[in-house]
């Protein structure tokens, strides 16, 4: 569990480190509520784009690991290339209608005038390396579902590096290069995105792990498609779920003015760091159950799961009280003095954010291991009830009928986790993920 689970952690704490980066490079060097507010929204956007491909790389694991447990090398290179073939379609429709809906969606999601043309331009220049994305995630899926997860671990630490260096010099304006403001931040987040994307390309050419491309293999197999999409259309659909109810949850914020979605901004981002653990040790359950299922072994896979939550579960504890009790101190961090009402705030919602650790680690492992196994529809019937059920009305009510403003509308988020985590536990105990067929 250790051996997977560490370099994903150590991989997702650099990733962190990068959102965090272009928070303090907005705050300190941008400083203006408009920035912060675009910011906050480019993160769930960013977050929306990259899962997009889920619907691929979610049945990839969960097939890659099956295949591995058996034995079946073949099978492997097969679920390889006819991932990669989806994704290629995935992406140019997504990149498409990207370039058509970019300005509706920010416009729809509340930001104001200035806020949201930032949020626009920085679209601009993502929207064309969606390719890249898709080869980097759907790559990198294969790879940790046949229990690579230290390859991944380079190409996403070299990925976060180039991200780090080219937003810095760009904004800053260090050496002889310019100072471009925000399109600095940008454009060094689609650096980091073509040169992950090619990293792995290279990787899979040269047949890492023995994902092998193939040519005769990149052509449509009606089956393996088949199979794929069965699991990953769920699993994909229970994720962008999760994105756009979070994205209707930040317009409501929105809302509230420019003030209260900087707040939410930073707050989210610190609050980030809380799921690094709960997302290392998922894909690690992920991979386990997908593995032992695939030799036979119901019993181990179960063990491997719990093991992993209560892991997270420790790991995240921990980091709810620091955020309880220091949540000031870091929102000072990356905020401009000048900007003191804004970190008071954002503190007030990391003390919501520490009382939610410990639910969002057990919901996070154990829908990591669901998908693992190919049990991806419970999991998104879970998320319509938390989302759909709780979260968007009840943040309705604290906004708009109560009052309560955004601490309001973090309350209902916190209650939301919560009702998730009982559902799946529900779902895990009763055992039937044990059963199903990939």
């Amino acid at each position: 569990m250790l051996r997977l689970a560490l370099p994903v952690l150590a991989e997702q704490l650099l990733f962190a480190l990068v959102m965090l980066v272009d928070v303090w490079l907005t705050g300190r060097f941008l400083k203006e509520a408009p920035e912060l507010a675009a910011i906050g929204l480019i993160a769930y956007l960013l977050w929306f784009l990259t899962s997009l491909f889920d619907f691929v790389a979610i049945g990839a694991t969960a097939i890659t690991a099956r295949f591995v447990g058996a034995g079946n090398k073949q099978g492997v290179r097969l679920v390889a290339n006819q991932s990669l073939l989806v994704g290629i379609a995935v992406s140019c429709v997504a990149t498409s209608l990207g370039f058509l809906l970019a300005r509706p969606s920010v416009t729809l999601l509340g930001l104001e005038n200035e806020a949201a043309q930032f949020a626009v331009r920085y679209l601009d220049y993502i929207l064309p390396v969606l390719p890249a994305i898709m080869i980097q995630k759907v790559g990198i899926a294969c790879l940790r579902g046949a229990g690579d997860m230290l390859t991944a671990f380079w190409v996403m630490s070299l990925v976060n590096l180039v991200n780090i260096g080219v937003s810095c010099t760009l904004v800053i304006g260090l050496g002889p290069f310019p100072d471009l403001g925000w399109d600095g931040l940008a454009i060094g987040t689609a650096a980091a995105y073509v040169t992950g994307g090619l990293l792995v390309l290279l990787l899979l050419v040269g047949g890492r792990g023995g994902l092998a491309l193939h040519l005769q293999m990149l052509w449509p197999d009606a089956d393996m498609i088949r199979r794929l999409l069965r699991i990953g259309v769920p699993g994909g659909a229970n994720t962008l779920l999760v994105i756009v109810c979070n994205l209707w949850f930040v317009s409501l914020i929105n809302r509230l003015g420019n003030d209260a979605a900087a707040a939410h901004s930073v707050a989210i981002r610190l609050e980030s760091l809380g799921f690094l653990p709960g997302a290392a040790f998922s894909m690690a359950a992920a991979t386990l159950a997908g593995q032992y299922l695939g030799a036979g072994d119901a019993h181990r896979a179960g063990r491997s799961v719990l093991m992993a939550c209560l892991t997270a579960c420790g790991i995240m504890l921990s980091m709810g009280i620091a955020f309880y009790f220091g949540g000031l101190q870091l929102a000072d961090f990356f905020l401009a003095p000048e900007e003191n009402d804004i970190a008071e705030m954002s503190a007030q919602l990391l003390r919501i954010a520490g009382l939610a650790m410990l639910p969002l680690a057990v919901e996070m492992v154990l829908v990591g291991a669901l998908r693992g196994a190919g049990d991806t529809r419970w999991p998104l019937l879970f998320t319509l009830i938390g989302f759909l059920g709780m979260r968007i009305p009840l943040t309705y009510l604290a906004i708009d009928v109560f009052q309560w403003g955004v601490l309001g509308a973090w309350y209902a988020m916190l209650f939301d986790l919560v009702v998730r985590c009982l559902m799946v536990l529900y779902r895990f105990y009763h055992g039937g993920w044990k059963n199903i067929q990939v």
